[in-house]
């Protein structure tokens, strides 16, 4: 969900710092939540995309994919802090803000970005999310029209070099040392991969070399500049997203597709692998927590959902209809959207993030590695 209001709300945010900077200070004994940078592609997109000037960007500013400020005060009331009405791309984020002790999720990079004292206090405080529609690991990916992880992790810089200006080293280092870094990319990807020509399509390994190289150097990056508790997201079953189920020819009769599947599950693999790889590599201090989504959602796919997650539909979309591409002002929403584990032909419902993060934060063990969210971001 991208949350357009940050354009016209500066004074809300500020108001968050400084009541957040109260309570950290008015509480005795009552440890001070971290900030939480985020990266990411739709998923997690509150706004950025809202900010870039080329044509042809996705964004999410209108029904029913806007928050108007108006609902600010009964939104922030609700369970999850869930920062949207009917859908929630951007749900995760802020489920997991409220488990960490925000009050929602991190403001878009690019709508403080003019302004270096709201953008740095906001950044010690709450954090910031860089999440872009449409992103992915590769700069390749959907180029033009989003913000690539590696572009992402250079706006992280900008705002860290900012924070040092004004608060010195040492403070920024302490911060950051604390901070929750929930990053999760690829999905753009592997989707860009698979409508690529057939004869690319035939080195695979390549691909995911490349995809492991681009995403071993930012959190590397992202390790040198402070950074040191990061909570990672693989991709789920990508081939049972409603628009692969209805468009693709090995998706017969509407079920998921396993070529796609596959081609998540390779990546999936390589991720883990890269992890342990870099938690054996680089100096003492890197933490990280790998989040299971993929065998989350086939869990949920094979119990019976009216016992376990709840959800009568997990193939359809609630915005659209059936399987349709587009959720627009003019669709029609399903009136038990709870019920259905897709908001829209690509994105999961706002009670499926709403899981999915209680899952990664202190759920079963089976959906983290090596550590639950909630111990890596409260470990020492």
């Amino acid at each position: 969900m991208i949350m357009s209001y940050w354009l016209t709300i500066e004074d809300f945010v500020l108001s968050v710092v400084i009541s957040m900077g109260i309570l950290g200070t008015a509480a005795v004994g009552v440890l001070q939540p971290p900030p939480m940078y985020v990266f990411r592609n739709s998923l997690l997109d509150v706004g950025s995309n809202n900010f870039l000037t080329v044509t042809n960007v996705p964004r999410a500013n209108m029904p029913y994919y806007d928050v108007l400020p108006a609902e600010i005060n009964k939104l922030m009331a609700m369970e999850g802090f869930v920062m949207c009405l009917v859908i929630s791309m951007e749900v995760l984020s802020a489920a997991a803000a409220k488990k960490i002790g925000l009050a929602g999720s991190p403001p878009p990079y690019l709508s403080l970005a003019l302004s270096s004292s709201l953008l740095v206090s906001t950044a010690l405080t709450i954090g910031m999310s860089y999440a872009s529609g449409g992103a992915g690991i590769l700069n390749s990916t959907n180029a033009g029209n989003n913000i690539p992880l590696l572009k992402q992790v250079e706006y992280f810089d900008a705002t860290r070099s900012k924070m040092v200006a004004t608060v010195g080293s040492g403070a920024v280092r302490s911060r950051l040392a604390r901070a929750f870094i929930l990053i999760g990319v690829a999905g753009n990807d592997l989707a860009a991969f698979y409508r690529s020509p057939a004869e690319q399509q035939t080195d695979v390994a390549a691909f995911y070399g490349s995809l492991i190289s681009n995403y071993s150097a930012a959190i590397t990056h992202l390790y040198t500049l402070g950074a040191r508790k990061f909570g990672i997201t693989n991709v789920g079953l990508v081939g049972c997203l409603p628009v692969n189920r209805q468009v693709l020819p090995d998706a017969a009769a509407g079920a998921c597709s396993d070529a796609r599947n596959q081609l998540g599950a390779g990546f999936n693999d390589a991720l883990r692998n890269m992890l342990a790889d870099l938690a054996n590599r680089l100096p003492a201090g890197f933490r990280y927590s790998l989040g299971d989504a993929s065998s989350l959602m086939v869990d949920t796919f094979t119990d019976d959902p009216q016992v376990s997650a709840g959800f009568t539909d997990v193939a359809d979309a609630c915005c659209g209809g059936s399987r349709r591409v587009d959720c627009s002002p003019n669709s029609t929403v399903c009136a038990n959207r709870d019920q259905y584990y897709f908001w829209d032909a690509v994105h999961i419902s706002q009670e499926a993030a709403k899981q999915r993060a209680q899952a990664f934060y202190d759920g079963p063990a089976k959906y983290t590695t090596p550590i639950s969210f909630k111990k890596l971001l409260w470990s020492a």
